[in-house]
């Protein structure tokens, strides 16, 4: 960890990502690689929450066990944040589900929201904001700042990204100083279309199967 910023150093981790990267990776490959990783995105983020205890009893005798505390919000960026959703799921299966649509401009390569269906006020105590690919960072700042406007803190607020690239990543330090990232490898280099390089290509198309229309 450094300062708030997390990447996952794991060799299990690094051969998916690897298989990821790799133009040949069929979509259903993609979307497994994903699900795989934002698991292990998710364990890491969660590392310190709070949980409460109960008493019970096993078959054998009794126990006292623990549940997680606060409620768990996720927010999927539309729509390749989509393919992270399960995996979190799986870990938090009563979790909140808020979708943000946010795309980026294709020119000026800002951030343009399209959906939101927040409620007025925060009904989760914690949200993990999942994007996989963090770019120029635009997308996620936008996201992060509808998230602290509908009334969270940014020390209630992880951001879970597949792969980011050193500039986008310090854009979104240098906004959110405070914000934990999760992420599992940051590629140094951008396109001037803003493609991480080596990157892994469009998320959002490759597990959708439609980056052949472009």
């Amino acid at each position: 960890m450094s300062g708030n910023l997390k990447i996952i150093s794991h060799p299990v981790v690094g051969a998916i990502l690897s298989k990821l990267r790799k133009a040949d990776t069929t979509p259903k490959e993609f979307r497994e690689g994903v699900h795989q990783i934002s698991l292990v995105l998710g364990v890491e983020a969660s590392r310190d929450l709070e949980t409460a205890t109960f008493e019970g009893e096993t078959p054998v005798a009794h126990f006292t066990g623990t549940m997680i505390k606060p409620r768990v919000g996720l927010t999927p960026i539309l729509r390749a944040g989509l393919g992270m959703t399960d995996a979190m799921l799986t870990l938090f299966p009563d979790a909140y589900v808020y979708y943000l649509g946010l795309f980026r401009e294709k020119v000026s390569l800002q951030p343009v929201e399209y959906y939101s269906k927040l409620p007025s006020s925060p009904t989760v105590d914690m949200v993990y904001l999942l994007d996989p690919l963090v770019a120029t960072g635009g997308t996620a700042i936008a996201a992060i700042n509808m998230l602290t406007d509908w009334g969270l803190t940014v020390d209630n607020i992880r951001l879970l990204s597949v792969l980011g690239s050193q500039e986008g990543i310090d854009h979104v330090r240098t906004e959110f100083p405070q914000l934990q990232i999760f992420v599992a490898a940051i590629d140094s280099e951008l396109t001037d279309k803003g493609y991480l390089t080596p990157g892994l290509g469009d998320a959002g198309d490759r597990l959708n199967n439609t980056f052949h229309f472009h």
